[in-house]
């Protein structure tokens, strides 16, 4: 099976995408705008649950993107 141009291009975009806003993420995580996140400088349950969400999310982007990228491989070598 073969992606379409379009929908590997989209994939890698996304992929690119995840890294940006994931890292931007955990990096306004870790500052503590809110204060949810550290209680006396100790992290909370709130920061390890999100910095968890934000981990997992962060693969699952990269994978995608992956996926993207091997599409556009793909469809580069059978043109």
């Amino acid at each position: 099976m073969t992606l379409s141009r379009r929908i590997s291009w989209f994939l890698l975009a996304f992929g690119v995408w995840s890294w940006f806003i994931w890292i931007t993420f955990v990096k306004n995580l870790v500052k503590d705008g809110s204060g949810l996140a550290f209680h006396h400088g100790h992290p909370t349950a709130y920061f390890w649950v999100h910095l968890l969400l934000a981990v997992v999310s962060f693969v699952l982007g990269t994978v995608i993107g992956v996926i993207g990228l091997r599409g556009l491989r793909a469809l580069r070598r059978t043109s």
